[in-house]
């Protein structure tokens, strides 16, 4: 991410990313434009989450590379993508506008694009803001037991990998 002066701004290049199975990937290129966090009750609820960032990609040069995604049309004016495998949300689409809303976790390399802006701010948390000073823990804290979940996660885990493949799942050899 290159920035002009302390406002990050997204490159032109090609973003990828998709579903936690694999079963819906995408492919944009060009700019991810109007980065931002929606706090609206609206977007929790989408998520599951407290807040959904968000970048718009254009229908231009917007693909889906894998699958399919399934809507859910959450008002007049929007419908919400996800993959009906594992459920992960994937778009916020306003389908007359000439561009995509792609939820930003969902990219496969989410820290490529950084939000400018708060939006839905009447319905933050109120914690929202201590966040940052909360103690942070690693997955893997270096003990015996952790490093054994560690593994079995490793042999048992279904993620995609955060690049495209030619199958998924893979097979083994």
């Amino acid at each position: 991410m290159a920035s002009l002066g302390s406002i990050p701004v997204t490159i032109a290049r090609i973003y990828t990313g998709g579903c936690q199975c694999g079963a819906v990937r995408y492919r944009a290129e060009g700019v991810l434009a109007d980065p931002h966090i929606c706090h609206c009750r609206m977007c929790q609820k989408a998520t599951g989450n407290y807040f959904m960032p968000l970048a718009n990609a254009s229908r231009d040069t917007f693909d889906i590379t894998r699958g399919q995604p399934s809507w859910f049309r959450s008002s007049h004016l929007v419908r919400r993508g996800f993959c009906s495998d594992c459920g992960t949300p994937l778009f916020y689409d306003m389908p007359d506008e000439n561009f995509i809303n792609i939820a930003l976790g969902s990219l496969d390399d989410p820290d490529d694009v950084q939000p400018v802006y708060q939006s839905g701010v009447e319905s933050r948390v109120i914690w929202f803001s201590r966040l940052a000073g909360l103690p942070p823990r690693e997955t893997d804290d270096g003990s015996e037991v952790s490093a054994t979940r560690h593994l079995i996660v490793l042999e048992t885990n279904r993620q995609h990998p955060d690049y495209d493949t030619v199958h998924w799942p893979l097979t083994k050899d």
